[in-house]
């Protein structure tokens, strides 16, 4: 005899709960970009730079006299995008965009001596301490998140096949 709980033997299983939109990893990865921007916009208005404009000069930091290519590539920004904002960061006086004398078909960008000077100004401010974590959990989930963005440019450069097995293999939410 079948329990009085269980369920009819021709009825259909309860559909399993959607989630919500709490649920989505790419939701909370949205957000928390928009409250580094936020959070980051006093830093910023201080130095006169938007949030793209910083990232570029920080790279420039990093490495200068590099590729607007090779620059595009590090910061994930096609040249549509990068070219506006390198033209307004040299009206700015940050940096100079010149062609390269070995291939013209390339510009290289390289900061200005008040390029190098906004470091001192504001390169040592950042927002770990405003992010409530210990340095030890911001180095972890800066690592994660890189991870999954590598992990995610690879899975959107895979096969359909690859991504559709990937797909059913996962959790339902991202």
């Amino acid at each position: 005899m079948t329990p009085p709980d269980a369920p009819a033997p021709d009825s259909a299983a309860p559909a399993a709960p959607q989630p919500k939109l709490a649920d989505f990893l790419c939701f909370a990865v949205y957000s928390a970009n928009l409250a580094y921007g936020r959070a980051y916009k006093a830093i910023l208005d201080e130095l006169g730079v938007t949030y793209t404009q910083w990232i570029a000069i920080v790279a420039l930091w990093e490495q200068d006299d590099q590729t607007v290519s090779g620059l595009g590539e590090k910061l994930f920004l096609e040249s549509n995008t990068l070219t506006p904002i390198l033209k307004k960061l040299e009206s700015l006086g940050y940096l100079q965009r010149r062609r390269d004398p070995a291939d013209e078909r390339q510009v290289r960008v390289s900061l200005t001596p008040a390029g190098r000077q906004l470091r001192e100004k504001g390169g040592q401010r950042n927002l770990v301490k405003a992010s409530g974590l210990t340095p030890e959990e911001f180095k972890v989930i800066q690592k994660t998140v890189s991870r999954l963005r590598d992990n995610l440019l690879v899975h959107a450069g895979a096969s359909q096949a690859d991504r559709d097995e990937a797909e059913r293999a996962g959790p339902k939410a991202d």
